[in-house]
């Protein structure tokens, strides 16, 4: 394991555990034990300080084939600069918990049951591995002049693939079902009996 994978890892752990103390905290007041309604935002508050739980991490190689066409000798010769970049990088989806309002949360206090609706599974980030990123092709034609930027425009859309990448292949769903099964376990374990998690539809 990476130290890079290592930290995440490390911070997400921290992340669900502070969630667990938060609702360990409050969670007598959600069931309306000596406390009035009123004091749900604050509950709220605090957990939003958590801001974003991480659900699942994708690995994801794509191959860029970028290439700038060019005319020479007054426009009648065609020429090209191109490049076949080879892209390794990791992109990363959750939810960001400082979207939560204090609506998404309801207890039926009699019932011993709680309801979160949380914000949409988001994209955090998408980014190129450099030590696994390579060019495999690099071109220039006689005629053509050699673009000394064509490198990093074909890394930037590589990040850009990266992310549709993993859009398309489900990575927020994905990220979704991890976040509300940590969500589940961790106030049922919290002596919840009915414990619902759903998803907002929009942002």
């Amino acid at each position: 394991m990476s130290v890079r994978r290592a930290a995440l890892s490390w911070l997400a752990a921290v992340a669900i555990l502070g969630l667990g103390v938060v609702l360990g905290s409050f969670g007598p007041r959600w069931l309306g034990l000596h406390e009035e309604e009123g004091r749900q935002p604050d509950v709220i508050t605090q957990v939003r300080e958590l801001s974003r739980l991480e659900g699942v991490s994708y690995h994801v190689e794509r191959v860029v084939d970028l290439k700038v066409e060019q005319r020479a000798l007054f426009g009648l010769v065609p020429a090209d600069d191109a490049i076949l970049l080879v892209a390794s990088g990791e992109v990363i989806a959750g939810v960001d918990l400082g979207k939560l309002r204090p609506e998404d949360v309801s207890v039926a206090v009699e019932q011993r049951a709680v309801t979160i609706r949380l914000p949409p599974a988001e994209v955090f980030s998408a980014k190129l591995d450099n030590a696994h990123t390579y060019v495999h092709t690099r071109k220039t034609d006689l005629m053509a002049r050699r673009s000394e930027t064509l490198e990093t425009q074909a890394r930037q859309a590589a990040e850009k693939t990266l992310q549709s990448a993993a859009e398309d292949s489900g990575i927020l769903q994905r990220a979704e079902e991890s976040v509300a099964k940590t969500v589940r376990s961790l106030v049922r374990s919290l002596g919840y009996v009915d414990v619902r998690v759903d998803f907002r539809d929009g942002v």
